[in-house]
């Protein structure tokens, strides 16, 4: 069967789903942030935190009152130190996750300003396809998957 737009990517489906069928979405905005080389921003999940090690893109939840824009920028800065410039709206992906279950909001970030400093204790990689850092969050894959056909990548897009 096929998934559609409307179905969630299913991660880890062998394992229960905390908080069963009827959980509430968790709304996150995450950063896709592009240098001029086109290489983009991987970090690692932090220490403590589900899926620790694994590579994703940078964010976070959205609070209440907040717009995707909004968390996205107090996010990128609490957690890597940058503070970003325009905010481009690219796609938005549903992963059922084991502890939850998100609506990724994933934008394109062209500009920003500061220092990477990393204030959980995570890693950060500059990336190209095919990416080099492993184990990769599965709700990372799909956003590859979209480079990989916007740059016309034919091989697999992480290790």
């Amino acid at each position: 069967m096929k998934r559609t737009a409307a179905d969630p990517l299913i991660a880890d489906g062998d394992r229960p789903r905390e908080g069963g069928p009827d959980r509430k979405e968790v709304e996150v905005a995450v950063g896709v942030l592009i240098r001029a080389d086109g290489a983009f921003l991987l970090t690692s999940r932090p220490p403590g935190k589900v899926y620790e090690g694994y590579w994703e893109f940078p964010g976070g939840k959205v609070e209440p009152g907040e717009t995707v824009e909004q968390a996205l920028r107090r996010e990128l800065l609490e957690e890597i130190g940058l503070v970003i410039g325009a905010v481009h709206p690219w796609r938005i992906e549903r992963i059922d996750y084991p502890h939850a279950l998100v609506r990724l909001n994933f934008c394109k970030v062209f500009d920003w300003s500061g220092q990477l400093h990393m204030h959980e204790g995570q890693s950060f990689a500059w990336q190209d396809l095919p990416v080099q850092v492993a184990p990769v969050l599965p709700g990372t894959v799909p956003v590859l998957q979209w480079f990989a056909r916007e740059r016309g990548f034919t091989g697999a897009t992480h290790r």
